[in-house]
């Protein structure tokens, strides 16, 4: 902790202004001979023709100073580039009247109208959460998904991310969880906070527009870096989105709900500029610690002991060319409790969510499902769609060698259960919220085309009390 003297001098060296670039590199700036400066700490740039743009620092050494300007160095030379540092890092103010709002990446308006300044200023980098603090997830968060719900449920104080591909229907499933997603018991504590990196303006328009025709808009916090604003700041969104998420869980004691889109956006991002600052790359041109850097943004999930409140994450991520072995999905899977994987099969056929059970995981999931939570029938039902569902893909694998007309009678029936638990528990409508209630029953009719005893992860009193055969 540093002394009243210590921060006295920090304000008077703030006071100084630097002027002459001797580097400009992309959105980086570097500056020689100034006096010791820290990683991290928030800088005020000064253009030749006197406008001001916000930076930070990246880098620093007794030789030079790294500066990464948020606004981009377009109009700024070398000899007329002056550098104010304000020996503090990058804070946000944050507000519960923020809620309701659209901003930018850093936290300011988008929409002309100001934000309140908020009681608090809180470094947007965080702080560590201590694990002997943290509580284990337990309670569900029903999403109105049935293919969430049902087989990879999400529990409050977890990090589940979407592998989607390029131009499969994620920002829609994203809109729709933000606008059906609550705390089972009740949704007056709940809230939701949506990081937008690198997106069109079209898919920003979209996703206003959805909130605000559901009425889910004052109870969402919406950051928007759109694909025209500097790369930059995508590196910066997540982090101030899960600043004000940090807030109210932990101040104000509420369910928060984070919704990340695009992290590929931001992985790029950080590719560049380890690029542009001519770093060793690993894996596909990314940096070393590109695994480290995404711990920091998914560890800031969770519960707390003594907070009423919990940060639970659904980052979502675009493979390049659907690899899920690619660098990003690969380290995120290592940091995240599962994943949820889209399929470009069913998006072919046009299912929607086009969401493939199989690869999807919430290792979560068993600890909050079942009796007094979900139901009690929940967690067979679930292993059961798994392993009858797995099946179905090995009886099709099979029809397409020897001919459909060549099955025996039970491959017939799991191929009928595999037509309706595709069409009809997996797809639904883009307005339609299931209850958990919803959702389990409609996975029991789906297993009514299968003889009871195919049922085997299923107890017999389950069965007596469920299921019904479906003639169809």
């Amino acid at each position: 902790m540093k002394t009243n003297d210590e921060k006295l001098d920090r304000r008077l060296l703030a006071g100084r202004e630097y002027r002459g670039a001797s580097r400009i590199d992309g959105p980086l700036v570097y500056m020689r001979n100034t006096h010791p400066i820290g990683y991290g700490e928030l800088v005020e740039i000064v253009a030749p023709d006197g406008s001001r743009r916000n930076g930070q620092v990246l880098d620093t050494s007794d030789e030079v100073v790294c500066v990464q300007v948020f606004e981009g160095t377009s109009g700024l030379t070398l000899p007329g580039t002056g550098m104010h540092f304000l020996g503090e890092p990058l804070s946000l103010s944050v507000s519960e009247s923020m809620l309701g709002r659209v901003m930018n990446g850093l936290g300011k308006s988008r929409d002309g109208s100001p934000i309140a300044q908020g009681e608090f200023e809180r470094d947007v980098n965080g702080s560590p959460i201590n694990p002997t603090a943290r509580v284990y997830p337990r309670d569900f968060i029903q999403t109105g998904i049935s293919v969430i719900d049902g087989m990879t449920t999400l529990i409050q104080g977890q990090k589940l991310p979407i592998f989607s591909g390029n131009g499969m229907a994620h920002n829609q499933l994203a809109a729709q969880i933000a606008k059906q997603a609550k705390a089972r018991g009740g949704d007056s504590d709940f809230a939701i906070v949506f990081a937008a990196m690198g997106v069109k303006y079209d898919v920003a328009r979209f996703f206003i527009d959805s909130f605000e025709e559901s009425g889910v808009i004052d109870n969402v916090a919406l950051f928007l870096s759109l694909a025209d604003d500097p790369s930059i700041e995508r590196t910066i969104t997540p982090r101030t989105a899960l600043t004000l998420a940090e807030y109210l869980a932990f101040d104000l004691g509420k369910q928060v709900l984070v919704i990340m889109t695009d992290m590929t956006n931001y992985c790029e991002s950080l590719r560049e500029i380890s690029t542009l600052r001519g770093e060793i790359p690993s894996r596909k041109g990314y940096p070393g610690y590109l695994y480290s850097n995404l711990a920091e943004l998914y560890e800031r999930s969770g519960k707390i002991r003594g907070s009423k409140g919990s940060i639970t994450q659904l980052p979502i991520l675009s493979m390049p060319n659907d690899d899920i072995s690619h660098p990003i999905p690969d380290l995120t899977g290592y940091i995240t409790e599962g994943q949820i994987v889209f399929d470009r099969t069913l998006h072919s056929r046009d299912l929607y969510p086009p969401i493939n059970p199989l690869p999807s995981l919430s290792r979560l999931m068993k600890d909050g499902i079942g009796k007094d939570m979900t139901r009690e029938d929940h967690p067979h039902l679930s292993n059961q769609l798994f392993a009858s569902y797995s099946h179905v893909l090995d009886v099709r694998n099979l029809a397409s060698v020897i001919g459909e007309e060549e099955l025996t009678t039970i491959d017939k029936q799991y191929l009928k259960f595999g037509q309706f638990f595709e069409n009809n528990f997996i797809a639904q409508r883009f307005d339609e919220d299931r209850s958990i209630e919803d959702t389990l029953n409609i996975a029991w009719q789906a297993l009514g085309y299968l003889p009871a005893e195919e049922l085997l992860r299923l107890s017999e009193d389950e069965i007596d009390e469920y299921w019904q055969e479906n003639d169809e």
